[in-house]
């Protein structure tokens, strides 16, 4: 069922969701927040958009435009009503399109919240379809979308991504084949004292080798709150 609610922590952000899908996490906020946009000609491809959270995120921070590709057309025809409440249609552009296919120009800036787990023979898949393709690769693999990363980045282009924890050494492996140099990382922790689930790493295509680790982020306290760091530094009403 579709429902329109503010986008987490950004009271003047709308976005369309349908409980029978998924619904966006905290993931896209703290990729959209680890992207760093140098100037307003930088062109950013959003690879997966989902129902459009990153390109939202990024619109109320930067006058870039943004192309968001989404292969999904029921998740694709939501995100074009949250664009459109958002009064964004001028600066995000979505398009409904496997990005293997897309083949129009190159970019500056490439963030992708791909799916995270991989298919075995013993995986249990959701009966929905649509939460299925989100979650699993099913028609976007880690390489596929290195691959086209590569392929559609800029010589000296950034790459943004947030990915499980337990599959860093496969990316970086991955990156290097492709030759994105990994550059920056940040680990994300649910709680202190806990293992690390996720991470943000910044690649450069064709970059020279040096990899920097930012101090970690923790996202709740024990009680299950966030962090009041989390509240200032990535929701703009949590001040």
């Amino acid at each position: 069922m579709k429902e329109l609610n503010y986008l987490l922590g950004f009271k003047n952000i709308k976005i369309y969701q349908d409980k029978d899908y998924f619904k966006f996490s905290l993931d896209s906020i703290l990729l959209a927040n680890f992207c760093k946009i140098k100037n307003k000609n930088q062109k950013i491809l959003d690879i997966g958009t989902g129902t459009c959270p990153i390109p939202l995120l990024l619109s109320n921070k930067y006058e870039n435009l943004i192309i968001a590709i989404e292969i999904q057309k029921n998740i694709y025809n939501l995100a074009k009503e949250s664009v459109f409440i958002n009064h964004k249609e001028n600066q995000i552009k979505l398009i409904n399109i496997d990005i293997k296919d897309y083949k129009s120009g190159k970019y500056d800036i490439i963030l992708s919240n791909p799916p995270y787990y991989k298919i075995f023979s013993n995986s249990k898949l959701n009966l929905n379809e649509v939460k299925s393709i989100a979650r699993h690769e099913i028609t976007l693999t880690l390489e596929d979308l290195i691959k086209n990363t590569k392929r559609l980045l800029e010589n000296k282009g950034e790459f943004y991504i947030i990915y499980p924890t337990e599959r860093f050494i496969e990316l970086i492996i991955i990156l290097n084949k492709y030759n994105l140099i990994p550059k920056v990382v940040k680990f994300v922790y649910p709680k202190k004292n806990t293992d690390s689930n996720l991470f943000l790493l910044k690649a450069i295509n064709g970059g020279k080798e040096g990899l920097k680790i930012l101090p970690p982020l923790f996202i709740h306290k024990q009680n299950g709150e966030y962090y009041n760091k989390i509240k200032k530094e990535y929701f703009n009403d949590g001040k």
